[in-house]
């Protein structure tokens, strides 16, 4: 049997940095990945926990990323969520590639969240915004740290507002963010509502940030949450915003900012349209004056795809060039 090559973390940041991940991502989107077909993700319950599987195809390619998600496992000292990703050969279905499915995230939601941002800057209707002036991240984990790295390296990013619920993370990030030249400080509420972009990634289930905290022109990320039962915007925000979503499909089927805010069973409906990536991608996103911006993503099966096919045609590129020594990592 062939061996199949394992693509660790090394060997994925070797292939792509953050701002390749963004142009994976954007890329996909203008060549037109029907975003509204993409497959639902699957949940199904373990003893320990549960199976997030998340399968997609493209014409090159077919992949499924299988996630664990373990609740004790922070109390052993182990991580929570776990992935691994396998890629396929879209025509023989024959397996390509095993990449870590956990650093493959880290990596690439926050280049949809980028995607998202920089979208609904340029939509201001005060004129097009170029970078960020003021930013503000609820979260102090991975996913908070991920997010400021990636806007700084695509667009200038000005002061930088950490707000956790953990001083002792809360610091230590600031410190990493600081010794990288980002001008990132410990903030509070007040900082969210000064800032020109805010993120919430939390693991909170309930609302951390409704419309008085944050400002008339303010674009929102909301990238925390995950289920319809789970919430990190209260609904006044989400009723009163310009909306994106990754998609309608998926944002109906899972999102529950957007779910919960609505409150569909009740026949309650957005005052705006919900406008998907592809859209706000194509320029077609409007936003009104004096209204925040808000984005909600709960993560899609194609955007691991699309990054992953980078991946493989860097890894290609490498293998070809005589410079490149024989150091893939096989089963």
């Amino acid at each position: 049997m062939t061996s199949v090559p394992v693509i660790g973390v090394d060997e994925i940041d070797a292939a792509i940095d953050r701002r390749g991940a963004v142009d994976a991502i954007t890329s996909a989107l203008r060549d037109g990945v029907d975003i509204e077909a993409d497959a639902p993700r699957l949940f199904s319950p373990l003893d320990s926990g549960e199976f997030l599987l998340m399968p997609t195809q493209s014409p090159e390619h077919a992949g499924i990323k299988v996630v664990t998600i373990a609740p004790h496992n922070t109390a052993r000292g182990l991580p929570k969520i776990q992935a691994w990703y396998l890629v396929f050969d879209a025509a023989t279905l024959s397996p390509l590639a095993i990449l870590d499915g956990a650093h493959l995230t880290t990596l690439r939601t926050p280049a949809v969240t980028a995607v998202a941002i920089r979208g609904m800057l340029q939509a201001d209707p005060r004129g097009p915004r170029g970078g960020i002036e003021s930013l503000a991240v609820l979260g102090s984990g991975p996913q908070a740290e991920a997010h400021v790295r990636t806007l700084v390296d695509l667009m200038p990013v000005g002061a930088v507002s950490i707000v956790g619920r953990t001083p002792d993370r809360t610091a230590a990030l600031v410190e990493r963010l600081r010794a990288d030249g980002i001008a990132a400080a410990s903030g509070a509420l007040e900082d969210v509502r000064a800032a020109d972009v805010v993120i919430t990634a939390t693991s909170s289930n309930v609302p951390v940030l409704g419309r008085a905290d944050v400002g008339d022109h303010a674009v929102v990320a909301a990238i925390g949450s995950h289920g319809a039962e789970r919430r990190e915007l209260g609904a006044d925000l989400i009723t009163d915003a310009d909306l994106v979503v990754e998609a309608r499909a998926s944002a109906l089927r899972e999102n529950g900012n957007l779910l919960q805010a609505l409150d569909l069973a009740h026949g309650r409906t957005a005052t705006q349209p919900l406008t998907n990536l592809g859209e706000l991608v194509a320029g077609a996103f409007v936003r009104r004056q004096a209204r925040p911006a808000v984005y909600t993503g709960v993560g899609m099966s194609w955007e691991d795809l699309a990054v992953v096919a980078r991946i493989l045609s860097s890894a290609h590129r490498a293998d070809a060039s005589p410079r490149r020594g024989n150091t893939d990592v096989r089963n």
